[in-house]
């Protein structure tokens, strides 16, 4: 019996310092210091966390009681705006003031409405949105709260969106029919459908606006689309689930998070190769199994300097930070639940 006595308090002994092991190597670290805030929304936790990337400290929270993973930083970078997607009223826009860190309104549009992708547009007091149930892009007024252009997609599930940086045109994702609707802003309407596989997720473009990248979660793959001549110039192959992609601000690189795979793929623009897989914890040995969650890379956010790349690591409620000249995990900063979407402000 006092044998047993002694394994049991070995065993409790054992299992005790595993979780005080455990909880060690999940805490965030952060080490660097670099300009300006980082805002993140936390999709289960109902709120935006914002932080100051000098300190890595968190300086506010922010209440906005709707499911949202999708944030932007308007033109003059005085607010930032979410939409709720995923809930049951998904026809809200939470509009943020950046100098106070709280909700300024909150805009309710037509209830038939549902909204999912947002981008800033140049001028400070609008923004377009993606309504997924109407397959309409939707140019908002955010002053007067009024919708002052409706522009149809003439596809399905019509998703995110992103804007050419010279020119009125953008280009949106359309998961259920594989495509990407080349909307001119000026002229309200689609003037190209590119049929580019099933499954479109991700998009971003080039600095340049020479070429945009689509991710396509169904066949682990990247489209990638001249925009001079709406042409399919190459499809990378991806690794397993790649969500959302990020160009570097120089725009030789190009990010990928790829969720179920836990990885962060960086692929050169010009030769279209994947020069680096970065490995987030948790998944490439048994031992990191057992100290860390499983990684799920859901979104990517570039530091306006370069130098960082921000990266919502969903599953293990954290940013990691990379170095975007090593290519490697530097930092991480602790969240809420599920961060997703992220804004940066000077």
């Amino acid at each position: 019996m006092k044998r047993l006595k002694y394994v049991l308090i070995a065993l409790a002994m054992l299992f005790l310092l595993l979780r005080l092991s455990i909880i060690i190597f999940r805490l965030p670290s952060y080490t660097i210091q670099t300009s300006g805030k980082l805002y993140v929304v936390n999709k289960v936790s109902e709120d935006i966390q914002v932080f100051d990337l000098f300190s890595g400290k968190e300086i506010a929270n922010i209440p906005i009681n709707i499911l949202s993973h999708e944030i932007i930083t308007t033109a003059d970078e005085n607010r930032v705006v979410v939409t709720n997607y995923g809930s049951n009223n998904g026809n809200t826009i939470k509009v943020i003031n950046t100098n106070t860190n709280e909700v300024e309104k909150t805009i309710d549009l037509d209830e038939d409405v549902k909204v999912n992708g947002i981008a800033a547009t140049p001028k400070v007091n609008e923004v377009a949105v993606i309504d997924y149930m109407n397959n309409n892009l939707l140019v908002l007024n955010i002053e007067t709260d009024s919708v002052e252009k409706q522009i149809n997609t003439k596809q399905k599930k019509s998703h995110l969106l992103v804007f050419h940086p010279n020119k009125s045109i953008a280009y949106v994702t359309n998961i259920d029919s594989g495509s990407i609707s080349v909307i001119d802003i000026n002229l309200n309407e689609v003037i190209k459908i590119i049929p580019c596989g099933i499954g479109r997720k991700g998009i971003d473009i080039t600095p340049d606006g020479s070429e945009i990248w689509v991710t396509n979660t169904k066949e682990n793959s990247i489209t990638i689309i001249n925009t001079s001549t709406y042409e399919i110039v190459d499809t990378l192959r991806a690794e397993d689930e790649p969500l959302k992609l990020k160009f570097s601000i120089n725009g030789k690189y190009c990010l990928v998070a790829n969720a179920i795979d836990g990885t962060i793929t960086v692929y050169h623009q010009q030769s279209k190769k994947k020069i680096k897989s970065i490995f987030l914890h948790g998944k490439t040995t048994l031992l990191e199994k057992i100290l860390y969650h499983t990684p799920r890379p859901v979104n990517i956010l570039i530091h306006p300097n370069g130098n960082f790349a921000f990266v919502s690591n969903s599953n293990a409620n954290k940013i990691e930070v990379i170095d975007m000249k090593t290519f490697k995990i530097v930092s991480t900063i602790g969240t809420g639940d599920i961060p997703d979407g992220m804004a940066f402000i000077k």
